[in-house]
C-alpha cells in the first residue's frame, strides 16, 4: 500500500492535471471552429489527442481515489495484514495495472510520439532469401498493428524476384504509433536454414527498417516545383482493374536530398500524389530534426562517428531459437510469437532505455 501510494504521488507530479484540463478545453474550442471542422485530418488529430488526455485524467482520478479509499479503510493495518484480504488484493492488483499504464504514458517524451507513422522495409543483398525476410518482417509489423488496434495499410510494395518483397511501405495509425515503432528503426538480422537453398545450408539475411512520423501540419517546409521529379506508373496488387490498368501510382524524388516517396494505395493519381507529398514533407521535417540532433551529438563527442540505422536485433531460428535486441540485451526464445507480432516487450525495454539516457 505504501509503495503504491508513493507511486501515485510520483506520477501525479509528472502530470499536471490543470494543464491537461486546460489543453482539453482548448481542443473543444478548436473543434467548434468552422475552419478546423472542415479539415478532416485536423479533426482526426484533435479527436485522438482529446481521447488520450481524457483517458489520462480519468486514470489519474481513479488511481488517486482508489488509494485514498484503501488508505482510509485500512488505516492502522500494515501491508502484511492487508495481504490476507483476497478482495483487497484484487483491488490492489487492478490499481497496479492502472499505475503501470500511467507509467507507460511517461515514457513517450519524443516530439512526434503521438503521430501516425510510415514504416519502410528494404531487403538487403541476398536475393530471394533476403526478400523473403523483408516480407516476414512486414507480416510481423502488420500483426503487431492488429494486436495494438492500429490501422495499417500498404502504401507501396515492390515484389521480389520470385519470392518476398524488395521493399514495402506501411502506413500505421493509432495511439503512439510512431512513439512505439520508432524503436524498430535499424537493421534486422535473420539466421536460419534457407528454404531456398537445396543443400539446406544456414544463411544470414538482413533487412532495414525505417520509421518516419506522419506530421499533419508542416507549415515551414518549403518545396519548390523544380526540386521535384514526379513519375507515374501502374499500381500492383489489390485494388481492382482501375488501379491496375491506369498509371495511378506516383513516385516523387526530392532532388536536393535524394529522398524518394511512393504511393499506390489510393484509387486516383491525384490522391496518390497528395499523400506522397504529405510523406515527403514529413520525411524532410524528420531529416531536419535528425541533422540538428547530429550536430548536438558531434558537439558533445568531437569527431566521434555517429552511426544511423545500425544493426539492432537478431532473429536466430537455427541452430537454436532466440530473438535478441542488441541495444537492451533483452531476449526471448519464443521466436514464433515475436514473428507473429508480439514485440511489445522489446519496444517497452527500448522506451525505458531511452528515458534512462
Amino acid at each position: 500500500m505504501k509503495k503504491l501510494n508513493k507511486s501515485i504521488t510520483q506520477l501525479c507530479t509528472v502530470f499536471d492535471c490543470d494543464k491537461i484540463k486546460s489543453e482539453l478545453a482548448q481542443i473543444e474550442v478548436q473543434e467548434t471552429d468552422p475552419a478546423v471542422y472542415g479539415d478532416i485530418d485536423k479533426m482526426k488529430a484533435l479527436g485522438r489527442r482529446k481521447r488520450e488526455l481524457s483517458e489520462l485524467v480519468k486514470l489519474l482520478d481513479d488511481a488517486r481515489g482508489t488509494v485514498d479509499y484503501f488508505d482510509e479503510l485500512f488505516a492502522g493495518y500494515d501491508d502484511n495484514e492487508i495481504e490476507q484480504f483476497g478482495d483487497i488484493n484484487q483491488g490492489l492488483s487492478e490499481l497496479s495495472a492502472k499505475v503501470n499504464k500511467l507509467y507507460l504514458q511517461t515514457l513517450y517524451t519524443g516530439k512526434w510520439d503521438d503521430c501516425d507513422c510510415l514504416l519502410d522495409i528494404h531487403a538487403g543483398a541476398g536475393g530471394e532469401e533476403a526478400q523473403d525476410w523483408a516480407e516476414m518482417l512486414s507480416r510481423m509489423y502488420l500483426r503487431y498493428a492488429d494486436i495494438m488496434g492500429y490501422e495499417a495499410q500498404i502504401v507501396d510494395k515492390l515484389a521480389g524476384d520470385g519470392a518476398g518483397v524488395r521493399s514495402i511501405c506501411l502506413s500505421i495509425s493509432g495511439e503512439h504509433a510512431y512513439g512505439n515503432l520508432i524503436n524498430e528503426k535499424g537493421v534486422h538480422r535473420l539466421v536460419r536454414i534457407s528454404p531456398f537453398d537445396a543443400n539446406k545450408r544456414r544463411h544470414t539475411s538482413f533487412a532495414s527498417v525505417d520509421v518516419s512520423p506522419i506530421i499533419e501540419e508542416v507549415a515551414d517546409i518549403e518545396i519548390k516545383p523544380d526540386e521535384l521529379k514526379i513519375d507515374t506508373y501502374r499500381s500492383g496488387g489489390a485494388g481492382g482493374q482501375h488501379v491496375n490498368k491506369t498509371e495511378s501510382a506516383v513516385r516523387i524524388t526530392h532532388l536536393p536530398t535524394g529522398i524518394v516517396v511512393q504511393c499506390q494505395n489510393e484509387r486516383s493519381q491525384l490522391q496518390n500524389k497528395e499523400f506522397a507529398m504529405k510523406m515527403l514533407k514529413s520525411k524532410l521535417m524528420e531529416l531536419r530534426e535528425e541533422e540538428k540532433e547530429r550536430e548536438k551529438q558531434l558537439s558533445k563527442s568531437g569527431d566521434k562517428k555517429i552511426e544511423w540505422g545500425s544493426q539492432i536485433r537478431s532473429y536466430v531460428l537455427h541452430p537454436y531459437n532466440m530473438v535478441k535486441d542488441h541495444r537492451t540485451n533483452f531476449q526471448t526464445s519464443n521466436t514464433g510469437a515475436v514473428l507473429d507480432g508480439k514485440i511489445e516487450d522489446f519496444i517497452l525495454e527500448n522506451l525505458i532505455l531511452k528515458n534512462k539516457n
